[in-house]
């Protein structure tokens, strides 16, 4: 098969692979479509993976081909929505029921082979049916989408709630789409590129803000007659934006830091008072899977998908083919250009 195989950061070669062979209790994927992860572009072009070499790529949908000996549930032709972790079931947070904080754990893409590849070995445990009305490329972004959701629970997300997402990468964008399908009455974005700003715009934002050009506290708290919104989630890990979401939380606001941050935040006292005086909940979300296994924050997004319009089409900015993977990954590294979801499609649009 043809597969995308990264040797060290920077250093991604599309080659020649060996099929994989499949264990008992795994099935073998025809991959469909396959997403690039935020958390994929430093993997790739700075930190590196756990292994190496290895095929990175683990928000994916596919096909069945072939099923393990003990495999009960599926059959070859089932469309399919892969989970990428694998929980050891075993450790104290396991027994909890939170498997995003697996202590001992397994991963597809960056712990073990992933889905840039035309064929992907996957547990059993690790799928999910995705509906017959929902495109490969959606299902793909059952992932994403299922970490946006999480961050809204976290965050107490209700319906009438106000809402503001810094950062319109793929996740913000879901997220506002969430709110939008949920009936939240005023969805603000923030951004520092207007094309992602377009992008929230369609995906359901009331209010955008280039924080490049304006004062997004100052707007935010002028949009909301000084009362700031409900809900603010962080999800560009950018500490000037995560400072920006307490300062811009109302009294008794939820404020949720999910995006990946590899810098410290230094609170001024200034937002020290502001956590206290305001009763600020402020919380982090990471991942999605919880009990039962891989949680309801998957199938709730599939549902969403299926039932309520939930779509990433105007999220997806390029197309591509495992072939053209490593020169995207290289134009990030040295160029400025705009992109927000890649797809890869590994057998063909």
């Amino acid at each position: 098969m043809k597969a995308v195989k990264m040797y060290a950061p920077a250093d991604l070669r599309f080659e020649d692979a060996a099929i994989p062979s499949i264990a008992s209790d795994e099935v073998l994927v025809k991959v469909m479509a396959v997403g690039v992860c935020g958390s994929d572009i430093p993997r790739a072009n700075v930190y590196g993976a756990h292994v190496s070499p290895i095929i990175l790529g683990h928000e994916f949908s596919g096909e069945i081909v072939e099923v393990g000996s003990i495999v009960k549930n599926h059959r070859a032709g089932d469309r399919v929505v892969v989970v990428p972790l694998i929980p050891c079931f075993k450790c104290h947070w396991c027994r909890q029921g939170q498997y995003s904080l697996c202590e001992d754990y397994d991963y597809y893409g960056s712990r073990r082979d992933g889905a840039m590849a035309e064929f992907v070995a996957v547990k059993e445990s690790n799928l999910l049916a995705l509906p017959d009305n929902v495109t490969y490329e959606d299902g793909a972004t059952t992932d994403p989408f299922a970490n946006a959701l999480h961050s809204m629970r976290r965050a107490g997300f209700d319906r009438p709630d106000t809402f503001c997402a810094y950062g319109a990468g793929p996740i913000g964008l879901f997220a506002i789409q969430y709110a939008k399908i949920a009936g939240s009455k005023e969805i603000i974005a923030v951004d520092v590129l207007d094309e992602k700003l377009d992008l929230a715009r369609k995906a359901g934002a009331d209010i955008v803000i280039n924080s490049t050009k304006a004062d997004a506290v100052e707007a935010i708290l002028e949009a909301t007659q000084g009362r700031g919104t409900d809900v603010v989630i962080d999800f560009s890990g950018i500490p000037s934006a995560q400072l920006q979401s307490i300062r811009s939380a109302s009294k008794m606001g939820r404020v949720v830091f999910l995006g990946i941050s590899h810098k410290g935040l230094d609170l001024t006292e200034k937002d020290v008072d502001l956590i206290m005086r305001k009763q600020l909940d402020v919380r982090g979300s990471w991942n999605s899977f919880t009990d039962p296994f891989p949680g309801p924050d998957w199938t709730d997004s599939l549902e969403l998908f299926e039932k309520r319009g939930l779509t990433a089409s105007d999220i997806i900015s390029h197309r591509l083919t495992l072939e053209e993977v490593p020169e995207i990954f290289r134009r990030i590294r040295k160029e400025k250009f705009f992109f927000s979801k890649l797809m890869i499609y590994p057998n063909g649009y």
